[in-house]
């Protein structure tokens, strides 16, 4: 999807995201982060740690709540500002279904430069998993 400048409202949604995550993506994920930390794969470490059962990385939460803006306009280049506050871990549970991330969004503001301020949502097990999660986006006319 690509949206214009043009036909941005404050208060606009953007549509909803629904991202999947199981134990073999935070796998895949610690070999392309190089965070091989076993509260990230190994359930007896992260409940001896304190933790409910394994946790999805927070730089792996955080980018697929970024996906949520990139595919609302169309060019990942468009972001000009990403920000999160980690609230919340993903547990991600190792039985076949994993956890699911649900992420939406709505235009906040329109800036005097052209810029558009996102805030986003993501929740996991009904429980928010990030706070404080914008973005800046500069759009097309």
């Amino acid at each position: 999807m690509s949206v214009r400048m043009s036909e941005v409202a404050v208060g606009d949604q953007l549509p909803a995201l629904s991202v999947p995550l199981t134990r073999a993506d935070l796998v895949r994920y610690a070999g392309a982060s190089g965070d091989f930390n076993p509260i990230h794969w190994n359930g007896r470490f992260a409940t001896e740690v304190g933790l409910p059962d394994v946790i999805a990385h927070g730089m792996l939460t955080m980018a697929v709540a970024g996906r949520l803006v990139s595919e609302w306009t169309g060019d990942p280049g468009a972001i000009l500002h990403y920000g999160v506050r980690f609230t919340r871990p993903v547990v991600v549970p190792d039985d076949g279904t994993g956890a699911m991330v649900e992420l939406t969004g709505k235009v906040a503001k329109k800036n005097d430069d052209g810029t558009v301020k996102i805030n986003i949502t993501a929740r996991s097990a009904d429980q928010g998993v990030l706070g404080g999660a914008s973005a800046t986006v500069r759009l097309p006319e």
